[in-house]
């Protein structure tokens, strides 16, 4: 299992990497064109923009989910685990995981229904109309990866005790 995690962990860091790039790159220069150029100079903005960019928003949140689980960068309270055995926090970090992984496969499903409804209830942007399926999907499949980040996570607590996560340029995230 480790060899799929070391290719699990380079394809995340590519693909939001060169997709999360490219997006911030569009949202970067949309932006500014739309409103120093379009708006300011020309008094006239592009409709359907701010569509355009509420969109790109979601692509990013939805590449920044299995890698932010894969370095630790998500929120985790450890109030307690200082006051339990080490056997007790390992059964209950693995309970909490397994519980996690649970609500993230129902999560992915769902996402993965409202998909392929979206076009039927007529789910799209306010000024444009674009259709928020393919955003459904790709939601979907980003919390299916963090689901398979979670049981790598399950079964190295359950191996060693601890997660290793990913290390981006040598250090921590």
């Amino acid at each position: 299992m480790p060899g799929f995690l070391r290719l699990l962990d380079r394809a995340l860091l590519w693909i939001s990497i060169v997709c999360g790039g490219l997006t911030l790159i569009f949202m970067t220069g949309f932006s500014v064109w739309n409103v120093l150029i379009m708006r300011k100079a020309f008094n006239s903005p592009i409709v359907g923009a701010e569509d355009l960019l509420i969109l790109a928003l979601v692509v990013i949140v939805a590449l920044s989910i299995p890698l932010g689980a894969r370095t630790g960068a998500h929120i985790e309270i450890e109030v307690l685990e200082a006051h339990m055995s080490a056997k007790f926090a390992k059964i209950s970090m693995v309970a909490v995981k397994c519980l996690g992984l649970a609500l993230l496969i129902i999560m992915a499903w769902r996402l993965w229904h409202a998909g392929q409804s979206a076009v039927r209830f007529g789910e799209t942007t306010q000024q444009l109309l674009i259709s928020f399926e393919p955003f459904y999907y790709l939601l979907s499949l980003s919390v299916s990866l963090y689901a398979i980040v979670l049981v790598f996570d399950i079964y190295g607590l359950l191996r060693s005790n601890h997660i290793e996560p990913l290390r981006i340029n040598g250090g921590p995230l």
